[in-house]
């Protein structure tokens, strides 16, 4: 058929026929072709995912890709890539963003997230900036580097402390004023000395006192350094390494898992409640962890209010969360509150709005979640800067104008995951706030607030609940279109128990209704509930750091917890005895005495440091009646800590000492 229809053309074009139809002009063509999508041919095979980074964990650290973990913490990018443990590996590769191969080798993959970094506003200064010259400079110290891979570990040394010497007398970089791809590059030749026992071996090789060492010392002590350090030798999640001497880490406790990324005094986490009720046995979970790692670490823990809701906090709440938090043993170094943020967040809010990335919107509450659901555009996304701007002070004005109004941030309405569908960043409120008062008429979501107040107070672990997984995107989202510092999420699966409602919203109206005496009644899962009922707090926190930091979601049974409870409360005990006031039988012990005889026993059986107490002994003696039910003529009993009998009349429950 296609030759027939050659032939035909041919003749067509020979007898004058019509000739075939003219192509798209030259113009619209090349706008054509400048539209279609760059399809770039599949030069490698991979079987990694997008941005995750493989490697071997069984290999030196010098072998792992610590240049490029380092200029990705430094690009403020570290967050993006996903590190993954890989026994098959000789070297290390990175799956490309695109999905289409991936990239190897460990500068390689460095100078590819400096350049994509820079594609989002970071400064290319890490490869030597725009000056040519600089960046020749750079290219040059980076091929010495390499150069000397060939070489021993001494031979390597002693050629970077020669060479770097004269330029170190005077300059503290390699190459600038300040860290870059070469200094990272020379490091790693060293062997990538972070580590107390391999620094000592490199000033063990170079001359005392040189500009190197010093030098070497001051990229040790880097926090990105420190930090790739930790994620290279934590990529298989069952290592961690000393950076400095002495200061070796507690065991991990049994359940946890390490911190990724986390070095010792540079770690911070924070456990941020709304006051809007009283701490529950959840909510004593989180705390718990927030705290085991802040101090496993040497950081500190932040206990952030998030007020933002005037409508449902309370001073009440406030103050009963730090007393509750108290009795758990949970010490904050710090105690914040968002509403000291309004001011620094709204700022935020209109830089959104001046740079097209935010809208304020007026669409009903139900139509607009339908809008949503059907990842339709609302119909004021294309609001000028201007125009939102307006409408965002007529919102903080507090006039009922502004009521229907809220910001809402340009994400992607087509997005599988729902939270990035243009999620509510502000809305009004006019209910006076408790701690500020009439100040503010319109109040942040928590979507906002939390990136921005976690990358002020220097947050660099921020644990969170399985429930919050699709709001991880976009928390990174808010944080990279603000240009925040970035924070590493961890997640670990609520507590739930069985038959048991964790709501604060039920257990509110539970109190309201009078069904319990208040939030400290004995049958609520309340801090103060439990500590009502006996909890041991060495038990809290045993049988909360049991459950650990996993992600599976189990639902407990309160009889687990409360023989957790008993096992500690088992150590410290003292024994005593007692019989039911009601429900017993009168003993005679036909010898035995006239109750001026006493025996002594030890107060706890297992621990005889307690002391010794007294116990009086006598014919009248009281037994639990249900401990005689069975009992036969002529049955040997014994009575704990005084002696054995005999039974002489099951009936009537007279005994004769048969053995003291």
């Amino acid at each position: 058929k296609k030759k027939a229809k050659k032939k035909k053309a041919k003749k067509n074009l020979k007898g004058g026929g019509p000739p075939p139809p003219p192509g798209p002009p030259p113009a619209a063509a090349a706008a054509k072709k400048a539209a279609a999508p760059i399809i770039r041919p599949m030069m490698t095979k991979s079987k990694l995912a997008p941005n995750q980074l493989a490697f071997n964990p069984n290999v030196s650290l010098s072998e792992r890709p610590v240049i490029s973990l380092t200029i990705a913490i430094l690009t403020n990018t570290i967050i993006d890539y996903d590190l993954l443990s890989d026994h098959t590996r000789s070297g290390c590769a990175l799956g490309l963003p695109s999905g289409n191969g991936e990239v190897s080798g460990d500068l390689a993959i460095a100078r590819f997230i400096a350049k994509r970094a820079d594609s989002a506003g970071t400064s290319l200064a890490l490869l030597g900036g725009s000056d040519e010259e600089d960046v020749a400079l750079m290219d040059q110290w980076v091929d010495y580097a390499l150069s000397l891979s060939k070489f021993g570990l001494a031979r390597r040394a002693l050629s970077i402390q020669r060479t770097l010497d004269p330029l170190l007398v005077t300059g503290t970089y390699v190459v600038g004023h300040s860290l870059s791809l070469a200094d990272v590059a020379l490091f790693a030749s060293l062997g990538f000395p972070s580590t107390e026992e391999s620094k000592a071996e490199i000033a063990r090789i170079c001359p005392t006192g040189c500009p190197t060492l010093r030098w070497m010392e001051m990229m040790a002590n880097s926090p990105a350094v420190k930090e790739a350090t930790q994620l290279a030798v934590g990529v298989a999640k069952n290592a961690e390494a000393t950076l400095e001497q002495g200061a070796m880490l507690d065991p991990l406790a049994a359940g946890m898992a390490y911190l990724e990324g986390a070095t010792p005094g540079s770690t911070t986490t924070r456990f941020p409640p709304e006051p809007s009720g009283y701490l529950h046995v959840g909510h004593a979970k989180a705390s718990l962890l927030n705290d085991y790692y802040a101090r496993r670490y040497k950081g500190r823990l932040v206990v952030r209010f998030d007020d933002t809701n005037p409508s449902k906090e309370k001073d009440e709440y406030q103050t009963s969360i730090i007393e509750d938090l108290g009795k758990i043993g949970v010490k904050p170094d710090v105690v914040t509150f968002t509403s000291d943020y309004f001011e620094t967040i709204k700022q935020y809010a209109l830089w959104m709005i001046n740079n097209g990335l935010a809208y304020m919107d007026d669409t009903p509450q139900e139509q607009m979640q339908k809008e949503r659901m059907d990842r339709q555009h609302s119909k004021h996304c294309e609001q000028s800067p201007s125009e939102a701007m307006e409408y965002f002070k007529l919102m903080c004005s507090g006039k009922e104008d502004g009521k229907p109004w809220c910001l809402r941030a340009k994400m992607d309405m087509s997005s599988d995951n729902g939270t990035l569908r243009d999620p509510v960043l502000y809305r009004q409120n006019t209910t006076p706030h408790h701690r500020s008062g009439t100040k503010y008429k319109a109040y942040p979501t928590y979507d906002l607030a939390c990136p921005i107040v976690d990358s002020i107070e220097g947050v660099t672990h921020a644990l969170r609940t399985t429930e919050y997984d699709d709001r991880n995107a976009q928390y990174q989202n808010i944080s990279k279109m603000l240009g925040l510092r970035r924070v590493r999420i961890q997640t670990f699966a609520r507590m739930n128990f069985m038959y048991t409602v964790m709501s604060k919203r039920k257990l509110t109206w539970f109190v309201d209704t009078g069904r319990v005496t208040g939030w400290d009644d004995p049958r609520m899962p309340t801090v103060r509930g439990v500590s009502r009922r006996g909890i041991n707090i060495d038990a809290l926190k045993k049988f909360m750091c049991s459950q650990g930091a996993s992600r599976r979601i189990v639902n407990m049974e309160w009889s687990k917890f409360w023989a957790e409870n008993k096992k500690e409360i088992d150590k410290y005990a003292k024994r005593f005895m007692a019989i039911d006031k009601t429900d017993h039988v009168g003993l005679t012990v036909t010898n035995g005495g006239d109750g001026t005889d006493f025996l002594t026993t030890d107060y706890l059986p297992k621990d005889p440091s307690f002391g010794k107490r007294l116990v009086r002994i006598g014919k009248k003696v009281l037994l639990e009646k249900v401990d005689t039910e069975g009992i036969t003529v002529g049955e040997n009993i014994v009575l704990t800590r005084w002696g054995e009998f005999v039974n002489a009349d099951v009936y009537s429950f007279f005994f004769m000492m048969f053995q003291f």
